[in-house]
């Protein structure tokens, strides 16, 4: 895939990804305003969480991404694809189904283990209630993954990207009729989880269908290619309930601080944008472009992906990192403030959005090497080296908690992933050219680091001059949009100067995109 094919599909899966987290940021704003950091909030948060930790467990961090690699080199040679997608979903549907009413009967246990800060008080109780209702939403959503799995192979990388946008809409429509009919924001929230799974795998599969693979349940056979998914994901699968104890490690240590579990939850959201637009991006159109490659015997062109896809995402994510740790405080006052929320929630979440904000180019740097190693069927070092990663999230969390308390959860999520991207770049040493960012990438480097600096520089002092109307509710909007348009005038124009990109590379991408 040419340079420009690459990025455009960059663009493509990050402008629909940057939707979907627009429309996330509304979600949160009004379930913000509705609930606060109250236990109804804390509660449907720890419940929401539930099937989407084990579907980052059993689908988009572990099986897909060996299913992947494996379904794009078939499609590449003819070898009957649509036979092994057919066997994967049958298989994973009753796994699925088996785990779903596992689940749904466990949760207490689940609650608990998540959570053990809730026990005793009313938000148990509720969390418990919520999950019962919504981890059915594990079954639709992992299905869902498989399939855009298929979508993202052929390149259909928009329908794949607007299952989150239906998500969010979905949810706003929900609290704007609860808000109208006085129903209770925390069931109609609850019930809304399992609508949402229905309605994205329906989209997906259509979607699916339209490219020839209208794939359906059925009794699950054993084949020799299935087992070899089987082998190939299992480290992948182990690898991702490592990440997901990471995410228990954290909630654990905030559910004995009041608040703390929306706090880091509100937190997360802002720094999911970039990390969204650009991690799921790249890890979307990467992975099966390198296995596309590998498979070719086209080294040269991995180089490139690899390094381009590098390049791209510390382009983005650099200058991202720097405005959520400067203007963390002028971010969540004026996203959030207002009606349950508090001065004292704005305080906590800024301190959490600026500990995430030190590891974003850590979570995104994970998601361009991780396919060095998926695209060539070794899901075993990344298996190793994220439980270094978790043993590292665990200790400074548990470790660090009677030091600075729920603030430990959110660095501890900042210095693990660190550590991930040091042992990932190190492992992939061995891998030769193809896994070596280019020339290219190393002269854009440090111009990216100066003029991300500049602008963090210029974001301070300009917070500084806008304080008063960031304070008043009338103008607030308009003093963050001047702000951050600010940031982002002296990122692009000095960037520009310094050559930290070519704005002629820019507009023939724009170009292309829009043709």
């Amino acid at each position: 895939m040419k340079p420009i094919r690459l990025v455009r599909g960059f663009l493509t899966v990050g402008a629909w990804t940057f939707g979907s987290r627009l429309l996330g940021f509304v979600r949160d704003m009004m379930m913000a305003a509705y609930l606060g950091s109250g236990p109804v909030a804390e509660a449907f948060l720890v419940a929401f969480s539930l099937p989407n930790m084990f579907r980052r467990f059993f689908a988009e961090g572990a099986f897909n991404m060996a299913f992947v690699p494996m379904f794009s080199k078939r499609v590449e040679a003819g070898e009957d694809p649509r036979r092994f997608a057919q066997d994967a979903f049958s298989g994973l549907t009753w796994v699925l189904m088996l785990f779903t009413l596992i689940g749904t009967l466990a949760m207490p246990w689940l609650v608990w283990a998540m959570a053990s800060g809730f026990a005793g008080d009313e938000r148990f109780t509720l969390a418990v209630l919520y999950g019962r209702i919504g981890f059915s939403y594990i079954l639709f959503i992992s299905l869902v993954a498989l399939l855009s799995g298929v979508l993202n192979t052929f390149g259909r990388f928009t329908e794949a990207s607007l299952v989150p946008v239906l998500m969010n809409l979905v949810f706003i429509v929900a609290m704007w009729l609860a808000d109208l009919f006085g129903w209770d924001m925390g069931l109609t929230l609850a019930w809304t989880v399992p609508v949402t799974g229905v309605a994205q795998f329906a989209f997906t599969w259509v979607s699916a269908r339209k490219v020839g693979f209208s794939l359906l349940p059925g009794r699950p056979r054993m084949t020799p290619e299935l087992r070899r998914l089987l082998v190939i994901a299992g480290p992948a699968v182990l690898a991702g309930g490592i990440v997901q104890v990471n995410l228990i490690v954290g909630r654990q240590v905030a559910s004995f601080t009041e608040g703390a579990v929306a706090w880091l939850s509100y937190a997360d959201r802002l720094y999911q944008l970039p990390l969204g637009v650009v991690g799921i991006a790249i890890g979307t159109v990467l992975l099966p472009v390198l296995s596309r490659h590998l498979r070719a015997g086209d080294h040269a062109a991995s180089r490139d992906s690899f390094s381009r896809g590098a390049e791209f995402a510390l382009f983005l994510t650099v200058p991202a990192a720097v405005a959520l740790v400067v203007i963390a405080t002028p971010l969540i006052s004026v996203l959030y403030d207002r009606g349950a929320w508090r001065t004292e929630d704005t305080v906590a979440t800024a301190g959490a959005l600026a500990a995430y904000g030190l590891g974003l180019p850590a979570f995104v740097l994970q998601k361009v090497l991780q396919p060095l190693f998926y695209a060539r069927e070794d899901t075993r070092r990344p298996f190793y080296y994220a439980l270094a990663s978790m043993v590292t999230n665990a200790g400074f969390a548990v470790g660090m908690m009677p030091v600075m308390g729920f603030l430990a959860a959110a660095l501890a999520t900042t210095v693990s992933g660190w550590v991930m991207v040091a042992q990932l770049w190190w492992g992939a040493r061995h891998m030769g050219d193809a896994a070596r960012p280019d020339a290219r990438f190393w002269a854009r480097l440090w111009r990216i680091l100066l003029a991300s600096a500049a602008m963090g520089i210029a974001l301070w002092y300009g917070a500084e001059w806008l304080a008063p109307m960031l304070a008043e509710r009338g103008k607030r909007w308009a003093a963050l949009g001047i702000l951050c348009g600010g940031g982002i005038a002296v990122y692009f124009v000095l960037g520009a100067l310094i050559g930290a990109y070519r704005p002629a590379d820019l507009r023939s991408m724009l170009r292309r995109k829009r043709g």
